[in-house]
C-alpha cells in the first residue's frame, strides 16, 4: 500500500484515492520503483493535472539515495524543453515530495515489451526526438548517465519525455564521479564502456546509450549479454555485438555503420554530439559505410575468467614472495 514519510516526526501516512496533500488532491496510485509512490494528482490551485512522486522512507534515511532524489528535482526545475519532463517549483510543503507535469504516454520499455523490433522508420523517428532532448540537455551541461527505455515516455504520436535524472548532473559536478559500479551508476544493458571503467563519462555516454536502444528498437534485442550484471558490462569490453544485419537482413549498410559509430569503445570514436549523432540519422545516404573488423570478429567470444585466472595466480604468489624475502633477509642478517 502506497505510504508517505514525514521526515521530522518519522511517521508513515497511507494515501488513498480523493486525498488532499497540501493543495493536491490524490486521484490514483500509477507507479511503484525502489525509490519512491508516483501518484497522479489535481493542483486544486488551477486545475492542472500533475504527478507527485513521493520518496520511500528508507530514501529519505539513506543520505545517497536522498540525494539522487534532490539532484532529480534540482535539474527538472531548471529544464524547459518538450522533451524533458519538467518538475515544478512548490516550496510550501508539509513533507518531501516532488511535483512534475503529468504526461500521458507509454514507457518505451512497456512499448518493446509489446513489439520487441519497431519498424526502422519508427525506431529512426524515436530516436531523433531523443536526440533531439539529449542536445538541449547537453547544451545545459547536464549529462543523463541512465539513459534507457525505462527512462523514456513515448505519447500516441511518438513524442518523447526523458524521465528520472536520479542520477544525472552538472558536467563539472564532481561529487558524480563514481569509483565502482553501484546502482547509481547506471544500468548493466546501456552503461558506457567508460563508465564500467570507473569513469564519470560525459555527453558521449548517453549516446553510447542510445546507440544501445536503437540496436534494440530494430534487431529486438541488446548488444551484450551475461547471467549477470557484470558479466553484461565485461560483455562490452572484450567482444563485439551481433551486426545488426545479421540479425534483420533489412536493416541498411548506413544504418548499421551508424549504430556501430554510436557503440565505438572509445569516446573518442564515438559521435561528438547528439547533432551529428542525429545528421547521420536524418542523411544516411551521406553516410560512408565501414569494412569493420566487429563484422567478422563478432563470433570469437573472449571471457573475463582469464584474467581473473591470472589475477589469482598473482594474489597465490604473494605469500610464497614474501616468504623468499624474510628467509633472504634472515639468512643474511
Amino acid at each position: 500500500m502506497p505510504t508517505t514519510f514525514d521526515a521530522d516526526s518519522f511517521t508513515m501516512t497511507v494515501l488513498h484515492a480523493g486525498d488532499q496533500l497540501d493543495h493536491y488532491r490524490i486521484e490514483a496510485l500509477t507507479s511503484r520503483s525502489g525509490m519512491a509512490s508516483i501518484f497522479r494528482a489535481t493542483d486544486l490551485n488551477n486545475g492542472r493535472p500533475v504527478a507527485i512522486k513521493i520518496p520511500h522512507p528508507e530514501v529519505e534515511c539513506d543520505p545517497a539515495l536522498f540525494e539522487r532524489f534532490r539532484r532529480e528535482e534540482e535539474i527538472g526545475k531548471l529544464m524547459d524543453h518538450p522533451g524533458v519532463m519538467k518538475v515544478f517549483s512548490d516550496d510550501d510543503r508539509s513533507q518531501v515530495y516532488m511535483v512534475m507535469e503529468w504526461v500521458e504516454g507509454r514507457l518505451l520499455r512497456k512499448i518493446l515489451g509489446e513489439q520487441p523490433k519497431l519498424p526502422p522508420e519508427r525506431a529512426i523517428r524515436i530516436a531523433l526526438r531523443i536526440l533531439n532532448a539529449l542536445d538541449y540537455i547537453h547544451s545545459h551541461g547536464v549529462v543523463h548517465r541512465d539513459l534507457k527505455p525505462e527512462n523514456v515516455m513515448v505519447d500516441e504520436h511518438d513524442n518523447i519525455k526523458l524521465i528520472d535524472f536520479g542520477i544525472a548532473g552538472n558536467a563539472g559536478a564532481r561529487r558524480l564521479t563514481f569509483a565502482k559500479f553501484s546502482p547509481t551508476m547506471g544500468t548493466p544493458d546501456y552503461i558506457s564502456p567508460e563508465q564500467v571503467k570507473g569513469q564519470r563519462g560525459d555527453a558521449r555516454s548517453d549516446l553510447y546509450a542510445l546507440g544501445v536502444m536503437l540496436y534494440e528498437m530494430l534487431s529486438g534485442k541488446v548488444p551484450f549479454s551475461g547471467a549477470n550484471p557484470f558479466l553484461i558490462m565485461n560483455d562490452r569490453l572484450l567482444n563485439s555485438p551481433v551486426p545488426p544485419r545479421e540479425v534483420d537482413p533489412t536493416i541498411t549498410p548506413q544504418l548499421q555503420e551508424i549504430i556501430y559509430r554510436a557503440l565505438e569503445r572509445n569516446p573518442k570514436n564515438r559521435y561528438a554530439s547528439a547533432r551529428d549523432f542525429a545528421r547521420d540519422l536524418e542523411h544516411p545516404e551521406q553516410v560512408g559505410v565501414t569494412d569493420r573488423p566487429e563484422f567478422r570478429n563478432w563470433k570469437d567470444r573472449r571471457t573475463p575468467w582469464a584474467k581473473k585466472a591470472l589475477f589469482y595466480a598473482l594474489i597465490a604468489l604473494i605469500p610464497i614472495v614474501i616468504l623468499g624475502l624474510l628467509l633472504y633477509v634472515a639468512r643474511h642478517s
